[in-house]
């Protein structure tokens, strides 16, 4: 499979880029915030949900970065950003306009209730695989409320 290259500039391709990313895993020291350049950044382990129902046995992950432009604050909930070990999975990444301008809030949801909030001057995001795939046993799982 070919490394994917997404680009968001609207809410449905955010979406499309959250549907690539859901799953993703990445320790906090792999996140990053450049105030200067406007730009958050986080390198994440995907899940290769495009080809789990391919038939095949296993499953793959790849080393992916996920980057979003024009950031004007990032604020957190539930994540020590003491512990630049610690392991965060992502769920979804949803956008929240702010009234009838193109500004709002990208909403990065974690597992355990954790969050990551995003204010935007608009939706920029920049979604690229940087390596090869690895397989893993494990599909990816969440327990019903």
């Amino acid at each position: 499979m070919a490394d994917l290259k997404l680009l968001a500039l609207d809410q449905d391709d955010l979406g499309i880029i959250s549907a690539h990313m859901q799953d993703s895993v990445f320790r906090v020291g792999e996140l990053s915030y450049d105030a200067r350049h406007r730009q958050f950044t986080a390198v994440v382990n995907r899940f290769v949900w495009e080809e789990a129902d391919r038939g095949r046995k296993g499953y793959q992950r790849r080393r992916s970065v996920i980057s979003f432009k024009r950031v004007e604050a990032v604020r957190s909930m539930g994540i020590n950003r003491q512990d630049a070990e610690g392991v965060y999975c992502l769920l979804a990444i949803r956008f929240e306009q702010k009234g009838e301008g193109p500004d709002g809030t990208i909403e990065l949801t974690l597992a355990g209730g954790a969050a990551i909030s995003l204010d935007v001057e608009c939706i920029e995001v920049q979604m690229l695989d940087t390596g090869g795939a690895w397989a893993t046993e494990r599909l990816p799982a969440h327990p019903a409320d």
